[in-house]
């Protein structure tokens, strides 16, 4: 006998779950998708080069997850980056590890992979539906779904004998990701965290000159810095970006979590810049207060320490006038100037989302525990995880559980079928 398995969602995490289930020749999987086509974030986010995973020691790997590293270790264990670079393999599209530990494909894109991943599905015998949106399940009293979607056509309606849901966080609503799934499981009395921006730029009350000179420069080769309420101290090297809102950029990324919750507990927060890492302290006083003769202080600040441009335009937003005539005061400045961020940007500019469904709501194969059979996977989890391939890594990794749990719940399913026959 046949059975049907229905997957919503059309990313990463739902096509890793159609390709576990669709090993099965008992199992004819339908794929879901509201978009006109599939895998559009996934598309996007391969287009300044596919990081589709990272190099690192797998403890230190497993620590990108935070609060939720026990939840996602085990996933990772049996489908981790090391499986991911095995599984690409075999679709014909090689990696390589860049110089900061990154896994890239060979070709740098999304495209190629994507391509060979459908084709290989629909060898399989996978079906796709696009421009059809979940809005809704219900269980028969046989033990099946019902699943409701808006179509072109109106509404339909699907019976199916499992549900793998994976339907994105609630960033880039334009390419799928929209959280309208939110409302429709907490009906069921699904408990899901609010989702929240993750990976994100942060708003700065900054001065119209320092907006319209300097919007879109980025501040290279600093450290930065920030101590949560728990006494924790971030830091990190990088470079960011000004923006006409704020800050943006891999190192604003970086600490974007902390920085996030220290917001929403206390209406702001404070990351400390070092402009100039590589010169301690009592060398930047020293420049700073060697006689400039008629030389400008920015020239003399220029000759003696190279900072210039959108580093001293920073230092002149953010200190008062009189502490340029300081040395003391500027030294200090110069090597952990405070940017003080207001909120982050909303969660629809964000790479990633925070909050989703709780891990607690869910058995150690992903099932929702209050609707058996339905399986949730990918960003719609209550994870959130920093760029450098650790976001792709944990949905493949989750969605490959979900259809392993899955395939075992429908294989339990028919063995309870068989005995009541």
């Amino acid at each position: 006998m046949t059975q049907s398995v229905a997957i919503i969602g059309g990313g990463p995490a739902g096509l890793m779950a159609a390709e576990v289930l669709s090993r099965s020749a008992a199992i004819q999987v339908e794929v879901f998708d509201a978009m006109p086509s599939l895998g559009r974030k996934f598309l996007m986010a391969g287009k300044g080069g596919m990081n589709i995973t990272h190099s690192e020691e797998a403890s230190a790997f497993r620590a990108r997850y935070g609060t939720r590293q026990a939840c996602i270790a085990p996933l990772l264990d049996d489908f981790g980056p090391n499986q991911l670079r095995e599984w690409m393999d075999g679709l014909g599209i090689s990696t390589f590890v860049g110089s900061s530990g990154r896994v890239f494909p060979t070709g740098m894109k999304a495209a190629p992979l994507l391509r060979a991943w459908l084709h290989r599905l629909r060898q399989a015998g996978v079906r796709f539906h696009v421009r059809q949106r979940w809005c809704g399940v219900e269980s028969s009293a046989d033990g099946r779904w019902s699943l409701r979607f808006s179509t072109l056509a109106g509404e339909q309606t699907l019976a199916v004998d499992a549900v793998v849901l994976a339907l994105g966080g609630g960033s880039w609503a334009k390419l799928g990701s929209d959280g309208r799934w939110v409302a429709l499981l907490e009906n069921t009395g699904v408990s899901v965290a609010p989702l929240r921006p993750a990976n994100c730029g942060f708003d700065a009350k900054w001065s119209e000159h320092l907006k319209s000179r300097f919007a879109g420069a980025p501040v290279k080769s600093v450290v930065a810095s920030f101590t949560d309420g728990n006494g924790k101290q971030h830091r990190r090297p990088g470079e960011f970006v000004i923006t006409g809102n704020g800050v943006e950029g891999g190192l604003i990324y970086a600490l974007a979590a902390p920085l996030r919750d220290a917001i929403e507990q206390s209406g702001s927060a404070t990351l400390t810049i070092d402009l100039l890492p590589g010169h301690p302290l009592a060398r930047v006083l020293a420049e700073v207060a060697h006689p400039r003769g008629s030389r400008s202080l920015a020239s003399h600040l220029q000759s003696r320490l190279g900072l210039k441009g959108v580093k001293s335009a920073l230092l002149h937003e953010c200190l008062a006038r009189d502490d340029f005539l300081d040395a003391s005061k500027l030294a200090t400045a110069i090597k952990s100037l405070p940017l003080r961020l207001a909120a982050p940007r909303p969660l629809d500019e964000a790479i990633s989302s925070a909050g989703g469904v709780l891990f607690e709501a869910l058995d150690e194969k992903l099932m929702i525990r209050q609707l058996p059979g339905v399986f949730c996977a990918g960003e719609m989890l209550d994870w959130e995880a920093p760029t450098g391939g650790y976001l792709l890594t944990a949905c493949l990794s989750t969605g490959h559980a979900a259809g392993r749990g899955a395939s075992a719940w429908l294989a339990r399913f028919a063995a309870r079928a068989k005995l009541d026959r």
